[in-house]
Formats: C-alpha cells, sequence, structure tokens
C-alpha cells in the first residue's frame, strides 16, 4: 500500500475509534445519571452538576482524537 493510503487509514481509524468512545461513554453517563435521579430526585442538583463534569472530561478525549488526526493529516 501506498504510504498515503496508510496515513489516510490510520487518521480513519483514529477518528472513528475517538468518537465512538466517548459517544458510548457520554451515553452510559446520561443513562445513569437518570436512574439515579429517578430514585432519589431530592439529589437531582448534585447529579446533574457531576454528569455535566463528567460529560465533558468524556468529549474533551473525543476532542484529543480530533486533534491527533489533525496532526496526522497536516504534519509531515
Amino acid at each position: 500500500m501506498d504510504a498515503e493510503i496508510m496515513n489516510l487509514l490510520a487518521i480513519a481509524i483514529t477518528i472513528t475509534i475517538g468518537t465512538v468512545g466517548p459517544a458510548i461513554a457520554i451515553g452510559t453517563i446520561g443513562s445513569n445519571a437518570v436512574k439515579g435521579i429517578s430514585r432519589n430526585p431530592e439529589a437531582a442538583s448534585k447529579i446533574q452538576t457531576s454528569m455535566i463534569l463528567a460529560i465533558a472530561f468524556a468529549e474533551a478525549l473525543g476532542i484529543y482524537a480530533l486533534v491527533v488526526a489533525l496532526i496526522l493529516k497536516f504534519v509531515e
């Protein structure tokens, strides 16, 4: 295979894994937060704050994958 094709394949795999992982994490975080709020409605504000913080950390992983893919694409 050509080096350019391998580079593009590496970029595609990086973005795929880097977006699927955080997407699954965000779904799990949201699901567990809804379950926790339904079990204890009085703690909704604490659960919601923790959920938003955890989602931000999970989303940061997707942004890191995007940065790595852009570096692979534009840096020789």
